[in-house]
């Protein structure tokens, strides 16, 4: 059986999901399957090529609903979590399907897609999670922003930081499916350590600290949100911890961002804010009116690179609209 396993791309709770996805259907669904990796990105426009699901099965996870029937597995938390209101109707007749309902899951309770698909896997098909807890653990700390300080997110101490950099940094298609296998293989640490990894590290966290030095030198905070565009450099996967890192005072922030294939708005909220929760602006709400999507506290819309313009007038839009509702004014 050849399974074909479509992931967040440049994401750690993506990479982390189609790690414990391959470990769990190896256990509990078929032994001797071969598996294949494929990133996913938000882009403007389409987001599947339906010539790609060519697997015996094909799973996605930890990405957007298609109801392509070519589609075999499907596991999501993200609150944008259907294109369309057609495919969110397509999910809900298949959940009244057994076959189909057996497959596809959707939770946006959950912190991490990770963390959802371990319950699914133990409760449903007696999938043994413990030999993974800690890839679980750091899931669900990295994909919910669960850091104890800004310090510690910024600063990176953790392997799980350093991985994160990296699987958010690299541009080589063949790196993270060749990391992939490995996250549920051996600790953290270990997966570091690894040459074709260890070796990534150094240059990008003298980036890291030039990014750092960038958005510094770029952002302003004002009303409780921190905006900054640094769409004149290629620069997008920055850590997004870094407004509050610089401006730990602050609520919401919204930064600009270009890379070869979009312009991206990275709207967020600060985990450490001292705001009232439910005083929060819902930020996938936010961006769906937008065409893009997230959870409630961090979200993104992606233009395509020649529409920088409209990037930043939505930019602006959400700039002032986040302003205005300070929870802290």
């Amino acid at each position: 059986m050849r399974v074909r396993v479509f992931y967040h791309d440049k994401c750690f709770d993506g990479a982390c999901s189609a790690s414990l996805f391959t470990r769990f259907h190896r256990e509990c669904v078929s032994a001797d399957a071969a598996y294949e990796y494929h990133g996913l990105v938000h882009r403007a426009g389409a987001l599947f090529d339906e010539s790609e699901f060519t697997g015996d099965e094909n799973v996605i996870v930890d990405f957007k609903y298609s109801a392509s029937p070519r589609i075999t597995w499907w596991f999501d938390h993200h609150l944008s979590a259907f294109l369309t209101p057609q495919d969110q109707e397509n999910f809900k007749a298949c959940q009244r399907d057994p076959a189909c309902a057996a497959r596809k899951f959707f939770d946006p309770t959950y912190t991490s897609c990770t963390s959802f698909l371990a319950h699914i896997a133990s409760t449903r098909f007696a999938f043994n999670t413990a030999p993974v807890a800690d890839l679980i653990h750091w899931a669900n700390i990295v994909d919910g922003a669960l850091y104890e300080s800004p310090e510690a997110a910024v600063e990176m101490a953790a392997p799980a930081m350093k991985l994160t950099l990296i699987i958010e940094s690299t541009q080589d298609p063949e790196f993270i499916p060749r990391l992939i296998p490995l996250l549920t293989e051996m600790p953290l640490a270990e997966v570091l350590a690894q040459p074709f990894v260890a070796g990534l590290l150094p240059p990008l966290l003298e980036r890291h600290r030039e990014a750092i030095e960038l958005i510094r030198a770029r952002s302003e905070e004002r009303d409780g949100t921190i905006f900054f565009d640094i769409t004149d450099h290629l620069l997008e996967g920055f850590n997004k911890f870094i407004p509050y890192y610089l401006h730990p005072q602050a609520t919401y922030s919204i930064g600009l961002s270009k890379s070869s294939f979009r312009t991206k708005v990275a709207v967020g909220s600060n985990p450490w804010t001292k705001a009232d929760p439910t005083k929060m602006v819902n930020l996938a709400q936010v961006c769906e009116r937008y065409g893009g999507g997230g959870h409630a506290r961090v979200g993104a819309i992606s233009f395509s690179p020649d529409k920088a313009d409209q990037a930043r007038a939505a930019a602006a839009e959400i700039v002032a609209e986040l302003r205005a509702k300070n929870p802290l004014a």
